[in-house]
């Protein structure tokens, strides 16, 4: 999943984590069209807006499950075993992680081809079925362009 985090050029962060895209190709499938998030990039290039306060950001910014984080332990964990050659083990984990997130997409999607299986493949389009993941952003990311200044 794109995931965009606007950082200024004093290492702030301006906007957190957000699941947006550079161009429409996959707006049939996610629903997201690329005008309204780029027009916002762009405005906040030219003129600095858009920018959310320290507590807006830590509003938008849920802190983790304990399901949550251990499913990132057990994709931690995967990814080492898969990197020393434990693959059956490593599948292990990687299927543990995608139980405790189940619609955490990095853990599920992005372990796909670690499991053998084509990222955009059968696979693929049966864990899109199951639902995707929401971000927080979503409720606070305009659905149409900002009128130009």
């Amino acid at each position: 999943m794109p995931t965009l985090i606007w950082i200024d050029e004093h290492g702030r962060i301006c906007r957190p984590h957000d699941a947006q895209f550079g161009t429409d190709t996959f707006s049939s499938f996610t629903g997201k069209l690329s005008a309204p998030y780029l027009a916002m990039l762009r405005a906040w290039v030219r003129d600095g807006s858009g920018v959310m306060s320290a507590e807006e950001i830590r509003r938008a910014t849920p802190a983790p499950t304990r399901e949550t984080q251990l499913a990132r332990a057990e994709r931690a964990l995967a990814w080492h075993l898969h990197q020393v050659g434990r693959n059956d083990a490593a599948a292990r984990h990687f299927r543990r992680a995608g139980e405790l997130a189940p619609l955490d997409w990095t853990i599920r999607r992005g372990s796909l081809p670690l499991l053998g299986e084509n990222p955009f493949g059968p696979a693929f389009f049966e864990l899109a079925k199951e639902g995707r993941t929401e971000y927080a952003m979503e409720a606070i990311t305009p659905t149409r362009a900002p009128e130009p200044r």
